[in-house]
């Protein structure tokens, strides 16, 4: 069965999570700002998800999760919970 571990951001703007993803491309931590600016309580971990499998989280989230590269930050994606920076740190297929 196939697992991933992702961190997020979870924002209330699209521009908000656009401005964070370039902060990130910029050099800026993402952990850091996870715990700065993440609306999900995730955020004091650093945006750390732990690990799930395929159709554990939101549709929208899961197919980035499972298709995105590892180590890449993804984004902005929106689930009903507001727009999302995604970074998978692993994945087993």
């Amino acid at each position: 069965m196939a697992e991933a571990a992702a961190r997020h951001i979870l924002v209330a703007t699209e521009a908000a999570c656009t401005d964070l993803k370039e902060q990130i491309a910029s050099g800026a931590d993402f952990a850091a700002l996870a715990q700065e600016h993440s609306q999900c309580p995730s955020g004091a971990q650093g945006g750390a998800l732990g690990t799930f499998g395929r159709g554990q989280m939101v549709k929208e989230f899961d197919e980035v999760v499972f298709s995105a590269p590892v180590g890449e930050v993804q984004g902005p994606v929106q689930t009903q919970f507001g727009f999302h920076l995604v970074e998978v740190t692993q994945r087993t297929d």
